[in-house]
């Protein structure tokens, strides 16, 4: 019996509400079901997975700092420059005035594009970059040009492209 006065206090309140009210308690009743089955369970799982990752930072992070912790030195530019004149001394290599300009790459990051001619035999010139790329972790050979003028000419004229990566503060 209960049933029955159910039903028909939902038939009367149906038609107090009308047909737009009905249709507005449908889609009240849908997005609590929508809650319930589909937004609670993905907010329950971001949670899961916010405290996952503060337990665990991303690869891609730890790998990031790394780099940046190999970039870093407490050399200045300009050290860096005479350890490279110095090396160049040392191995016999001829560097002549070269010129270099600045360009930021990142929120960290900064680029020395060195545009640096030398002369030198193939093996000095070979043992000067070999020399520096190893004792200058930050540079780069971006590029070489070799030129020897003759045949019997034992100087090799190069035109180095390197690159200084210096990290900011």
């Amino acid at each position: 019996m209960t049933n029955r006065i159910l039903g028909k206090r939902v038939l009367d309140l149906r038609h107090e509400l009308g047909a737009v009210g009905t249709a507005a308690l449908v889609v009240l009743a849908a997005a609590g079901m929508f809650f319930l089955m589909v937004l609670q369970p993905m907010q329950d799982e971001r949670v899961r997975l916010e405290r996952a990752l503060s337990k665990n930072p991303p690869r891609n992070q730890t790998s990031l700092n790394e780099f940046y912790g190999f970039l870093e030195s407490k050399q200045e530019t300009t050290d860096a420059l005479a350890k490279l004149y110095a090396i160049g001394t040392a191995t016999g290599v001829d560097l002549q005035s070269g010129t270099y300009k600045t360009q930021a790459v990142g929120a960290r990051l900064e680029r020395y594009e060195l545009a640096l001619p030398v002369s030198g035999s193939y093996a000095q010139i070979r043992d000067f970059l070999n020399r520096a790329l190893a004792e200058i972790p930050a540079l780069s050979l971006d590029q070489m040009t070799l030129r020897r003028d003759g045949r019997n000419q034992g100087a090799v004229q190069a035109e180095l492209r390197l690159t200084l990566h210096k990290v900011t503060r």
